[in-house]
């Protein structure tokens, strides 16, 4: 057990949309992502996830609205809502979810990162 420095994993980061895993928890991973711009719309069938936004603001298209979150701000994405974060600016995140879950979920594409990358 040791404590974890979020701001020194951050240094590591250098591209956007390519979550790193800093921790684990019985099943679930906490990973840290820089964003900027737009995601894909995408669902992730079986598994709910969690945003946290630690700098910056985060918008997440749903199909019927938009939710907006700054600094300090969460929220739980139930398994197969669709849907489609952005962010004007760079944006740092923590997203809780179980091991082995594709960032893109059932949509795939150029922004499928490389699962269980810790940094």
């Amino acid at each position: 057990m040791k404590s974890i420095n979020l701001s020194e994993k951050f240094e590591k980061i250098s591209d956007h949309w390519t979550p790193k895993v800093i921790a684990e928890m019985n099943d679930y991973q906490f990973k840290l992502v820089k964003v900027e711009g737009e995601f894909v719309w995408h669902a992730h069938k079986d598994t709910d996830e969690t945003f946290i936004v630690l700098d910056g603001e985060l918008t997440i298209e749903f199909r019927d609205r938009t939710v907006t979150l700054s600094k300090g701000e969460i929220i739980v994405v139930p398994k197969g809502v669709e849907h489609k974060p952005a962010a004007e600016t760079e944006c740092r995140i923590m997203i809780i979810e179980p091991k082995e879950v594709t960032n893109t979920g059932d949509s795939g594409g150029s922004l499928t990162a490389e699962n269980d990358v810790w940094i």
